[in-house]
């Protein structure tokens, strides 16, 4: 048996469901995924295509608004670019994610209609979401939004609005925030309790990063004596931690820079950051819609761009390739024990299990995804459990 509070979230049937359609299942970007983008796209940058996907164009840039760059997990590229969407192209809203109000460890899907509701999400959020289940939201607005989230959820939304044409209307423009994967919820409880705050009730404010650049990890917490208080650390050492809460999906994800969206957004990681130096995005356009949306936000005094440098993205990234080398021979073991194993189409990734892996790293992908597959039963059906966070006793 498993709940939720490890394994993450998981779908489930209503009460109340129709009949089975399906379409939640071929929306499933963890079932099966296929790149379908057009290969003689103008501006289509051919020689990142098999290790990238579609790149038309990359910017360094950041907000023109200062309390945004600021909060954001870099320069604030993906809150300001929904900014623009709401007041200068008449889109509805943003369909994203942010922090659950009365459980400050969760999170949890809103539709926001403004720049002060946006920047008040801004920042990381470590821990699982699934914006996704917020899409009748957008459906049941007069004009388009803008979807952000995880590579994988805008892959699903991408897979959703094919099978749904009143969905793809609504869809004005995706973005995609960069993803090294998502850590339990059992993660984030765990470091909690070994930064001395085991009552999770207690919690009335988390953030992961954010708030300068990569920003800390910072808790807000009541004692027992009703005393606010406040703990924080280095980004690299609260992701180092959670990392290995991570869910398998994430091990097995070919996608981990939004590869399926409009707009891509990630940390410009090719160079050290100097302390105090304020916030800068990675923008990739990877449609002519995203770049042209970038571009008029840029013209629009909404984000600066500078540093206009194709190889800024792999400079960026350097370990993903060699992750996505790591996906094939994770696949082929599964595939070996009789575990589920996803269908990928027009992805490239033995090629890179052969050139950017070392002997030593080949061997860890093969017997680490052997040991996993009996460790976490991925040849077995679990039964999944659910989880409810526990409330505040009153007194």
């Amino acid at each position: 048996m498993g709940d939720a509070l490890e394994l993450g979230r998981r779908p489930f049937v209503r009460d109340d469901a129709a009949a089975e359609t399906g379409r939640a299942l071929k929306s499933c970007p963890g079932a099966n995924l296929t790149h379908d983008y057009n290969s003689d796209a103008p501006r289509l940058q051919k020689e990142l295509v098999d290790g990238w996907g579609p790149v038309l164009d990359v910017w360094e840039g950041f907000s023109a608004d200062d309390g945004i760059r600021k909060g954001g997990s870099s320069g604030g590229a993906a809150t300001t670019l929904a900014v623009f969407g709401i007041e200068k192209k008449g889109f509805a809203g943003v369909l994203h994610t942010k922090a659950r109000a009365d459980v400050p460890y969760l999170n949890e899907t809103t539709l926001s209609r403004s720049r002060p509701e946006l920047a008040a999400a801004t920042g990381s959020r470590y821990a699982p979401a699934s914006p996704c289940d917020g899409l009748d939201l957008m459906l049941n607005e007069e004009a388009p939004s803008v979807f952000i989230g995880k590579p994988c959820d805008v892959a699903a939304v991408q897979k959703a609005r094919k099978l749904n044409p009143e969905l793809d209307k609504k869809i004005g423009v995706t973005i995609a925030f960069f993803c090294a994967g998502t850590p339990s919820t059992k993660g984030t409880l765990d470091l909690l309790k070994r930064e001395r705050i085991p009552d999770p009730t207690n919690l009335k404010s988390l953030r992961f990063r954010g708030n300068g650049w990569p920003g800390m990890w910072r808790a807000v917490y009541e004692d027992n004596a009703g005393e606010e208080k406040s703990v924080e650390m280095t980004y690299a050492e609260s992701w180092g931690f959670l990392q290995k809460y991570r869910q398998w999906r994430c091990y097995i994800c070919p996608d981990h820079t939004g590869e399926f969206a409009d707009i891509a957004v990630g940390d410009p990681w090719y160079r050290p950051i100097e302390e105090g130096e304020p916030g800068k995005s990675l923008i990739v356009a990877r449609t002519e819609k995203g770049r042209q949306y970038i571009l008029d936000a840029a013209a629009a005094g909404y984000i600066t761009l500078e540093n206009n440098d194709l190889s800024l993205f792999p400079r960026s990234q350097p370990n993903l390739l060699g992750s996505r080398g790591s996906v094939w021979a994770r696949l082929h073991m599964l595939r070996l024990f009789g575990a589920a194993v996803p269908k990928y189409i027009g992805f490239k990734m033995a090629r890179f299990w052969w050139s950017d892996l070392s002997l030593n790293e080949k061997r860890q992908s093969i017997t680490g995804t052997i040991l996993r597959i009996f460790r976490k039963r991925l040849n077995k059906r679990i039964n999944v459990e659910s989880w409810t966070p526990p409330a505040k006793e009153k007194g």
